[in-house]
């Protein structure tokens, strides 16, 4: 499966720098959680405070058993209340809510 998401960075130009250097060098325990709740590949992409993710996923994926996962771990934890330092939820949103799925409304090969 792949679901692409949304979210937004807070529109300060060095806060988006420190953004892309995490991103660089991200913890080991945060691939390894990406990977254990099903996500196969992940991409992440900006234009300027606008970020667009692209995820692929194994067959059984599911947001809510990754979001259990995400919620079980210290670690995980630690790097989304880092993260929220330089993320804006996309309007529309629920409260507390980051990244917002997106809905594919054209396929070229359909």
């Amino acid at each position: 499966m792949r679901y692409c998401l949304a979210l937004d960075l807070k529109n300060d130009a060095g806060l988006i720098a420190e953004y892309e250097q995490w991103h660089r060098e991200v913890w080991p325990e945060i691939k390894a959680s990406i990977r254990d709740g099903g996500i196969t590949d992940m991409e992440i992409y900006r234009l300027e405070d606008r970020l667009f993710m692209i995820m692929e996923t194994s067959a059984d994926f599911s947001f809510e058993r990754k979001g259990a996962m995400d919620a079980a771990s210290p670690v995980v934890q630690k790097w989304e209340e880092l993260m929220w330092k330089y993320q804006v939820p996309v309007p529309g949103g629920k409260p507390g809510e980051k990244w917002r799925l997106m809905n594919r409304i054209f396929l070229l090969n359909q």
